[in-house]
């Protein structure tokens, strides 16, 4: 499917309720009191008509799709609510593969990024927001994530995988994913301030 029209279709679902359709595409939301983090993007991934997907390269091909959680402050305006997770981090890959040839540029390169409202835990519903494109087209962000992922190779590389901190990136941090703080896999997420600055603008210029 065409990234173009992907969007179009989303866009055709934009104000329904992400939750009902959940259900409508027997999407698995909560099991025995644990939550699918992922549900959301499962649930569109079953709306366009292709299987769950989980692998690192991109769902579609060419582009990517991904979910950002947008939730609503006092005030009645939209914010970001949390990092997005882009790609699970291969140790012995990611020392091994230059950052033109990384899961990490493949699934940021040519994205679609839907944005839901986060209610609460227990996600009792959740409108879908807007939807738009995002390209790593521009030199400056570009190069920062580069940056970014140069820095996480050469830890690795002279560290240890272990050594790999949240604390770490300007725009895309390695953090610990999985269940618990004692988790000892970590993936790369686009900061909040990266999702505010290139990409926030966009879904509720919409």
């Amino acid at each position: 499917m065409e990234r173009e029209e992907a969007v179009r279709r989303i866009g055709q679902i934009v104000g329904q309720d992400l939750r009902k359709l959940a259900e409508t595409y027997e999407v698995t939301v909560i099991r025995e009191g644990k939550k699918n983090k992922g549900w959301a993007g499962h649930v569109i991934e079953r709306y366009l008509g292709l299987p769950i997907n989980s692998a690192q390269s991109p769902n579609f091909g060419s582009w990517e799709l991904k979910t950002v959680s947008l939730r609503r402050l006092k005030n009645g305006s939209l914010s970001v609510k949390e990092t997005m997770a882009i790609t699970m981090i291969d140790p012995y890959n990611v020392v091994a593969t230059s950052f033109e040839e990384s899961h990490l540029f493949a699934k940021l390169r040519k994205a679609v990024i839907a944005a839901r409202i986060w209610v609460s835990q227990d996600e009792p519903s959740s409108i879908l927001h807007a939807v738009t494109t995002f390209d790593l087209d521009d030199v400056d962000v570009y190069n920062q994530v580069k940056e970014d992922y140069e820095l996480v190779r050469n830890i690795i590389r002279n560290q240890g995988f272990e050594a790999l901190s949240g604390k770490l990136g300007s725009y895309i941090q390695p953090r610990t994913k999985g269940p618990g703080h004692g988790s000892t896999s970590r993936a790369f997420y686009a900061r909040t301030g990266f999702l505010k600055k290139f990409i926030f603008p966009h879904l509720t210029s919409r």
